[in-house]
């Protein structure tokens, strides 16, 4: 497998170093990215490098998933507008090792495998490191005129924020964490962000001038959307890997709700599908757009790859349960924690238990519980057949609820016409 151009036909390719491809078709090549752990989950914008290392496993190179405890403590300018606040020791080991629990699902950590991916950490080697021994072994070997020809640095100077001392040493120790895996882990390559070019070719500088190597590097074009907005972010913030702070139902929205132009774009970067596939599944979408089968084929994809098969088949029903002729028979297999994720963002409200044990009338109901402004208008709809619950018309026949109307023996999900649900708990 050419591995530069199965990714430049899924345009993973920004900018490469020459020599790159030949060295990868030559040996086997230990290459390496940095994840920045400032949380204890990484999100999909972290999705790019890890299908990068992916794909250097996949042909057969050596990935090293490098977390920056050492970076983390400083910061990286790239990109930002401002100084971030910096974290502790102890947060940044416990970051660590969410990373690592996410990495092990997509790449093979296997020990004594030749290709084996492996994680380091740059506080490792910097912990021993005095300021002046670092000034003096690497610091003499860059130029500031080098530093300050980068633009990350050039526009944080030109802001009225401006930039610490310590922001400004950030790609000095980046391109430090190159030379020491040169060094230490025979590590050729580095890959990452189309912003973190600057810092990756310090890093080559450095292993040029202080161990007399050659290194190499490419990246990928940030991710961006068809309309402007910023690749994975929601109204409630990041699309995150972990399911605990985004649920694998929100997940799989996520991607089936991306515009024609990003799925046409996404399906080669963010899945392993092959091309002849790829190709096949844009020809069917064009034929029949309305149909989304680009979408559906992007957010199976994914929410397999970082979830679960079975996580995916929920998230499907869960989608017919808000958007398709799910019963109330699907309803009541759905675990409490299950339909809570389905309804998150839904209007909720609360009752009293006892008012359902003598009956509570639905038209009430329905007024009471702020479903409608009032009685008059709940009974109108309720009699023209606009009315659900828990997934099924109420008839005119309908006309109280009981305890056996409950879900989980504690919600009841209200529909008002077609696309307005409102969830009631019953305390």
């Amino acid at each position: 497998m050419n591995l530069i151009e199965e990714l430049t036909w899924r345009g993973m390719i920004q900018d490469i170093m020459p020599g790159t491809e030949e060295l990868l078709q030559k040996e086997i090549v230990s290459g390496y990215i940095g994840f920045d752990p400032t949380s204890d989950s990484l999100h999909i914008g972290s999705l790019v490098p890890i299908l990068l290392l992916v794909h250097l496993q996949k042909a057969g190179h050596k990935p090293f998933a490098l977390v920056g405890g050492a970076t983390g403590m400083v910061g990286d300018p790239t990109g930002k507008s401002e100084e971030r606040n910096l974290l502790s020791e102890e947060v940044l080991q416990h970051n660590q090792r969410g990373v690592y629990n996410q990495l092990v699902r997509f790449l093979d950590f296997t020990p004594g495998k030749p290709n084996a991916a492996e994680m380091v950490n740059n506080y490792d080697w910097f912990k021993d490191i005095s300021f002046l021994q670092f000034i003096r072994d690497a610091g003499k070997h860059i130029t500031v005129n080098y530093m300050m020809s980068k633009d990350s640095v050039r526009k944080r100077l030109d802001s009225e924020v401006g930039m610490s001392f310590t922001e400004f040493t950030y790609q000095l120790i980046q391109g430090y964490d190159f030379y020491w895996l040169y060094q230490h882990k025979h590590c050729k390559l580095q890959m990452g962000g189309s912003d973190q070019w600057g810092n990756i070719l310090t890093g080559t500088e450095l292993i040029r001038r202080k161990a007399g190597g050659e290194a190499f590097a490419f990246t990928c074009p940030l991710i961006t959307k068809a309309d402007g907005g910023k690749f994975g972010k929601t109204e409630k913030g990041n699309i995150w890997l972990d399911p605990k702070k985004t649920s694998p139902y929100q997940f799989y929205q996520f991607w089936l709700n991306a515009s024609d132009d990003d799925a046409k774009k996404w399906i080669k970067i963010f899945t392993l599908l092959p091309k002849k596939d790829i190709e096949a599944l844009i020809v069917q979408h064009d034929a029949a757009p309305h149909e989304r089968a680009l979408q559906k084929k992007l957010a199976e994809e994914l929410t397999c790859f970082v979830h679960s098969r079975g996580d995916y088949e929920f998230a499907v029903k869960a989608s017919d349960i808000l958007f398709g002729n799910a019963t109330t028979a699907i309803l009541q297999t759905l675990t409490e924690e299950q339909l809570l994720q389905v309804m998150e963002g839904v209007p909720a409200t609360r009752i009293q238990r006892s008012l359902l044990e003598a009956g509570y009338d639905l038209v009430s109901f329905l007024a009471d519980t702020g479903v409608f402004p009032s009685k008059g208008e709940a009974r109108k709809m309720w009699q023209a057949g606009g009315v659900g619950i828990n997934k099924e018309k109420a008839g005119t026949d309908k006309t109280a609820l009981t305890p056996g109307d409950l879900l989980q023996q504690k919600y009841i999900l209200v529909q008002k016409g077609k696309k307005n649900y409102f969830l009631v708990k019953v305390v």
